[in-house]
């Protein structure tokens, strides 16, 4: 009973998030939009709270950033081409995103990740391309500049930075809030299986991702790992006491 409660109020709270926030253009409806994005997007502390870096000379990463910010990274920084890692959608967000972009002359590249489920080979194909097309100084970020972003600097340092996968996987660290026992841990399984492809025979982890990545086996590896940490928590509390 109470489990279908509960059900009814997320289902109840998705609807409400997603019944309005889409459009910028009416008066009234812009209104409410910047209530979306302040307050359900978390734009508030966004404007307090940056998570921003510089990891490599003209590539910077962070959450989505203010208007604020946005003017700030290009006229201190020289900063023209925003990697828009939360992807084109309909939503306040990406609505006021397009917006600032657009007066600050900024150039805006969409690709669309997930912070918790595995990405699947046509999207990391995509931000590989992206790559290709983005010129320094940008600015790389999703919505915390945590997970989705932790995972495009890290393939970024390796491809154009020449970085090791070991030196890489420091883009993926809990100063820059990833936590890899948590949901967006699922991140950290692409490189775990690339390293694992790699120990076995040496191979450029863009061809990997283009050859042979699937996200199922991500999830899956995934899934075997939460379930083997599950199972040790669920020992240590059995364990007789000494």
């Amino acid at each position: 009973m109470f489990r279908r409660l509960l059900s009814r109020l997320e289902d109840a709270e998705r609807r409400w998030r997603r019944g309005f926030g889409r459009d910028i253009t009416d008066p009234r409806e812009r209104r409410r939009s910047t209530w979306h994005y302040n307050w359900l997007d978390h734009a508030h502390l966004r404007r307090v709270w940056t998570n921003q870096v510089e990891i490599a000379p003209g590539v910077w990463r962070s959450n989505q950033p203010t208007f604020r910010r946005l003017r700030e990274l290009r006229d201190r920084h020289g900063v023209h081409t925003i990697l828009n890692l939360r992807g084109e959608d309909v939503f306040a967000h990406y609505l006021f995103l397009r917006e600032e972009c657009a007066a600050l002359g900024l150039r805006l590249v969409d690709v669309k990740l997930n912070a918790t489920t595995a990405p699947t080979r046509e999207r990391l194909v995509e931000l590989l391309e992206a790559f290709d097309r983005v010129e320094r100084p940008f600015l790389m970020h999703c919505k915390s500049g945590a997970d989705r972003t932790g995972l495009a600097a890290a393939l970024w340092m390796m491809l154009k930075e020449g970085q090791s996968l070991e030196q890489a996987r420091d883009q993926l660290h809990r100063r820059h809030w990833h936590y890899r026992n948590g949901p967006a841990g699922v991140i950290d399984e692409i490189l775990d299986l690339y390293e694992a492809r790699n120990t076995r025979a040496p191979v450029a982890i863009d061809t990997w991702i283009r050859t042979e990545y699937t996200k199922e086996a991500v999830k899956a590896a995934f899934e075997a790992r939460r379930a083997a940490a599950r199972g040790g928590r669920s020992r240590a509390r059995t364990a007789p006491k000494a």
